[in-house]
Order: structure tokens, then C-alpha cells, then sequence
């Protein structure tokens, strides 16, 4: 272990947390908070309750302060990537529910704050957790980490933008994921002096090639080892660009009959993605799947397909931790050019990007990699390479400590 330069006590405020193991929603948020523990802070994390919680009070350095904020379950719809109604608008029911849950989440943060001597207030996503960390900091330093959907809703609704704004004016230092995301913060009312940008991390022992996965994996699906197989893993939600994607399958069947087209995921837009693909044999859906098994299926995968695109509403993904993960498993990986991909992928070396909204490019990258075995395994390989080297949790959890260090000077 690292001896880090100053111990910090760390109140972190979240909507989203992996509720239990294997659980994919906030999955990027479990090796933030314990990598900063297993540096030698003390870090507390506050979220909301969730009737699916299933977390021990302290795991690996991290306490957990959950605070219930609705009287019955139905009403527990603050975070947890549930406010969002196809990750375009909010859902009417968060409007009701939003001020108490941010009432309840204050209180616990001071609480937590005061009752730890704490050092520094780490809020996640502006809207709401940075509101949150910012009213329960007192005078304590603040650090505010971006992730998405925070920034477009406060770009979107007026008085989002007033609050991000008041949090950023509040912030001694904000981190975002992707450059495109901390530029979009920056035009809101983050100091561009004290924001950078933090990709996330993967880890590279979880997320690896397996001959025997593929085989194990491939033979559960139904599918031969010789037949071309595509995996996507997401949200159904629209900035995730999967309508492209099946549209690029029909373009690929001519080409390769048996070829199948995996996606694992479940969201708002499933009914109307399968309906789209209803013609189309060769798509196969899965449904929501452990962030492990995720993980497995890319690995015996031929190329991993990252479709992303800035929805009509104008959101898009920071950096989808999935894509990460597939590079790690040395597949192939073709993504778009949306939101922060191009950060995660060399095009040509390390992967390909394709323009987004473009079902035809994305089905000629596609079917290079696939007419291309020895050209797709060293791009694969170059990609695990690169990540395990400049995207690993460890160094993600050494930024975030500079940035306390910096915050509390």
C-alpha cells in the first residue's frame, strides 16, 4: 500500500451505489471509494436506502451511512439511475420526491461530516450529490466529480443550472470522466483552473481474455465457436445508440449468416428496441446481467460494438465504464466518436471509431474486424495493453487523493 501524502477523512455523497454484488448501477462507483480506502483514508459514504440494499455496514475500509427519505418502497426512486425516464427527461414522481430526499441526504452528510472530524466532502454527479455534499461540507473543502446525466440536466432545466452553479462556485476542485464532459461543466460555471479530467479505471484481473471463458460462455448462448459473435452491454435507454447497432446487423447478415448479435441490458426503450429487431434472427436479448457475467460474454466476444450517441435530448455517456471492461478483455472493440470514447480508444490501434448515428460505418468496421481475425487480435491486444497501463482503479483513487490534497491547501 501506498502511504499517501495526508490522511484525509472523506465524507463521499452518491445517488448511486452497486446495491449489492454483481449489481451493474453505479457499478464505477464501489473501486472509487474502496481504492481511496485501501490508500489509508477513512472514507464514509452516504447514499440513499434502496429496497434491494444488500451491503454490510463497513466493506473494505468504506463505512456506509444510508438514509431513508420515503415512506414506503414504491417512493424509493431518488438515484439508482431511476429518475431519469429513458435518460431523457425527469421522471414526474422525482419532482415530488427530490426535496425530501435531498433534506434527508443533508442531514446525514453534516451529521456524518461532524460526527468523523471529516476532512474533505467528495461530491458525485452536480445534481443532486454535489448539492448535497455542499450543504452538509459546513466550511469543509469540496470536491465534486462529474458523471453524465448530472451535467444534462442542468444544462436542460434552468434551475439545475442555478445549482450546478452554486456547487461549482462552492468547489475547490471538479473532476470529470471524459474531456467533452468537463468542457460542457466548464460552459456551465465550473473554474476551467480548477477542473480536470479523471477517466475511470478498470480492473484488468476481473475484466481478461479466457479461452475457456469464450468456450463456456458461447456454448450457454447456443453458439458455435466458429460463428462471428457481436456483444453490447447497457442501459436500453437511447444515448447508448442501439438502434444502430441492429441496424448494422441487418446490413451484416448478408455477409455473415451465422453471426449473432448479443445485448445485455434492460431499460426504458427495451419494448420498442425489440420490436426493431423483430426480423432480425441473429439479435439475440439477454436482459440485465451481473456486471461478472458482462464481463465473461465480452471476452468471448468477436468484436464488442459501442454504439453511443448524443441523444435527441442532447445527453451522452461521459465513458462508458463497458467499454473499458471489453478493451480489457482484449476483444476488438468498435465505438463511436460520442462523449469521451475517443479518450478510451485509439482508432486503428487500439479499436475502431465510427461517427455516431452511422449504421452503415459501424457495420464496415464491424465486418473488417470480423474479415480480419489477426488484424482484430492485435488491435485487442494493444487495447488491453494500453488500459491495464493508463486506465488501472489504483491510479483513478491516486488522482482523487491529489485532489483532496489540493482542495484542503
Amino acid at each position: 500500500m501506498t502511504t499517501p501524502r495526508q490522511r484525509h477523512v472523506v465524507v463521499m455523497v452518491t445517488t448511486s451505489y452497486p446495491r449489492f454484488a454483481g449489481d451493474g448501477v453505479g457499478s464505477f462507483m464501489e473501486p472509487i471509494a474502496k481504492g481511496i480506502a485501501a490508500r489509508g483514508h477513512d472514507v464514509h459514504l452516504v447514499a440513499p436506502w434502496h429496497p434491494s440494499l444488500t451491503r454490510s455496514a463497513h466493506e473494505d475500509g468504506v463505512t456506509f451511512h444510508f438514509f431513508k427519505y420515503a415512506p414506503t418502497d414504491s417512493l424509493n426512486i431518488f438515484g439508482y439511475a431511476t429518475s431519469l425516464r429513458a435518460d431523457t427527461d425527469l421522471k414526474v414522481a422525482v419532482w415530488a420526491v427530490a426535496p425530501v430526499a435531498m433534506l434527508a441526504g443533508w442531514r446525514v452528510a453534516a451529521r456524518v461530516a461532524r460526527d468523523t472530524n471529516a476532512t474533505v466532502m467528495h461530491g458525485h454527479w452536480v445534481i443532486p450529490g454535489g448539492v448535497i455534499a455542499a450543504l452538509g461540507a459546513g466550511k469543509r473543502p469540496l470536491v465534486v466529480s462529474l458523471h453524465g446525466s448530472d451535467v444534462f440536466v442542468a444544462e436542460r432545466h434552468g434551475w439545475a443550472r442555478r445549482a450546478a452553479r452554486r456547487v461549482f462556485d462552492r468547489a475547490s476542485w471538479v473532476t470529470a470522466p471524459s474531456d467533452d464532459l468537463r468542457i460542457r461543466a466548464e460552459h456551465i460555471g465550473a473554474d476551467p483552473a480548477r477542473s480536470e479530467t479523471v477517466p475511470y479505471g478498470v480492473d484488468v484481473t476481473r475484466f481478461a481474455p479466457s479461452a475457456s471463458t469464450r468456450a463456456d460462455e458461447r456454448r450457454a448462448l447456443g453458439i458455435a465457436d466458429s460463428a462471428p459473435l457481436v456483444f453490447a452491454a447497457g442501459r436500453l435507454v437511447s444515448k447508448k445508440g442501439f438502434e444502430f447497432l441492429i441496424d448494422a446487423s441487418r446490413t451484416l447478415a448478408a455477409a455473415f449468416p451465422s453471426m449473432r448479435v448479443v445485448i445485455a441490458g434492460d431499460g426504458d426503450l427495451r419494448d420498442a428496441l425489440k420490436e426493431r429487431s423483430a426480423a432480425l434472427p441473429q439479435v439475440m436479448w439477454l436482459g440485465r446481467q451481473p456486471q461478472d457475467r458482462i464481463g465473461r460474454l465480452a471476452a468471448a466476444a468477436d468484436v464488442v460494438a459501442v454504439p453511443s450517441i448524443r441523444d435527441e435530448a442532447g445527453n451522452v455517456d461521459g465513458l462508458p465504464n463497458f467499454a473499458l471492461e471489453a478493451l480489457a478483455t482484449a476483444t476488438p472493440v468498435v465505438g463511436s466518436t460520442a462523449g469521451g470514447l475517443p479518450q478510451a480508444i485509439v482508432d486503428g490501434v487500439t479499436g475502431r471509431l465510427v461517427p455516431e448515428r452511422d449504421a452503415a460505418a459501424l457495420a464496415t468496421a464491424i465486418g473488417e474486424l470480423l474479415s480480419q481475425p489477426d488484424r482484430a487480435s492485435a488491435m485487442g491486444a494493444a487495447a488491453r495493453e494500453r488500459v491495464s497501463r493508463d486506465f488501472g482503479w489504483a491510479r483513478v483513487a491516486e488522482r482523487f487523493e491529489a485532489a483532496y490534497d489540493r482542495a484542503a491547501q
